[in-house]
């Protein structure tokens, strides 16, 4: 009973922060006589880290398209060029913000067939006077499979007979502090829930933490990285997969945000990586990538 409670009260929670975002509540009036540039500004460079969000939203009617690619294992070996010939994912999404703090965006993936959206809120921002000491933005997402069940024809019974089934489901509260020019560290408390799990033992509900940094090298480049600790112990085969970790180097050129990087996580979406990812770091078990961001204004 308790899960059902907080499945359900997680979103009321959320919906009710977004439609009080359009009031003027006591924090946006003192927001009104603080000068923007009394915020902290470019936490991160762009919504994404690696696989995981960031405290960011796009800017005021900014549409961010994004392009996502994760090429096969690195271990592969010179028969797959080293994972160049596949098999990839590759992830295509929107994100657009009207007034710069709401955000919604939508995408595909590849694997899985998975589509995805989300709603993003910059609830709190940081103070340069460290009044307000970090960023709080809030995240909630859906996720829909649309593959096939595969084994369906052998066993005569459709995985996905619900559409139900095929839902899963994300809440996240984004906390991060840019401490100078260079360096930006965000941990984000995470839930997410499967309506269909793998074995009738398994649990709906997984609990997991996430880390992120970005240290600037240049003016236009900078290192990041990214590690989720799962914190439940929500299935049986729970050994088979492995926490997602991931690092990249990111390059800002003017309204393209590019990011080169080596992960464990074949899946890109939140879902996939933090419970099924199946590659090991400490047994090479790799795989390049790219992320691609280009911002339009509307």
């Amino acid at each position: 009973m308790l899960r059902k409670a907080i499945i359900f009260i997680l979103p009321a929670i959320f919906s009710f922060i977004c439609a009080s975002a359009q009031k003027d509540s006591l924090l946006d009036a003192l927001e009104k006589q603080m000068p923007v540039s009394d915020y902290v500004d470019a936490t991160f460079k762009s919504s994404r880290l690696v696989n995981f969000q960031t405290v960011e939203t796009t800017g005021r009617r900014t549409l961010d398209v994004r392009i996502s690619h994760r090429f096969g294992l690195l271990n592969g070996g010179i028969n797959t060029l080293y994972g160049l010939d596949g098999p990839s994912n590759l992830r295509i999404g929107l994100d657009y913000s009207f007034d710069g703090r709401l955000q919604a965006g939508i995408g595909r993936s590849a694997y899985q067939k998975m589509y995805d959206g989300f709603l993003k809120y910059k609830w709190l921002r940081q103070s340069r006077d460290d009044g307000m000491p970090v960023t709080v933005t809030l995240l909630t997402s859906m996720y829909i499979t649309a593959d096939k069940d595969p084994t369906a024809a052998f066993t005569g019974f459709d995985h996905y007979q619900y559409f139900s089934s095929r839902m899963s489901y994300n809440y996240q509260v984004l906390i991060a502090r840019k401490f100078n020019n260079n360096l930006s560290i965000q941990i984000s408390p995470t839930m997410l829930h499967y309506n269909l799990v793998e074995n009738i033992t398994d649990q709906n509900d997984l609990f997991a933490l996430v880390g992120m940094a970005r240290f600037k090298l240049t003016k236009r480049m900078a290192l990041t990285g990214e590690y989720c600790a799962r914190l439940s112990n929500y299935s049986q085969t729970m050994s088979q997969y492995h926490n997602s970790a991931s690092l990249g180097l990111e390059i800002e050129t003017g309204g393209h945000v590019f990011q080169v990087v080596l992960t464990n996580s074949y899946g890109i979406l939140e879902n996939q990586t933090i419970a099924y990812t199946q590659n090991d770091w400490l047994k090479g078990q790799l795989m390049l990538g790219f992320n691609l961001g280009r911002f339009f204004t509307l």
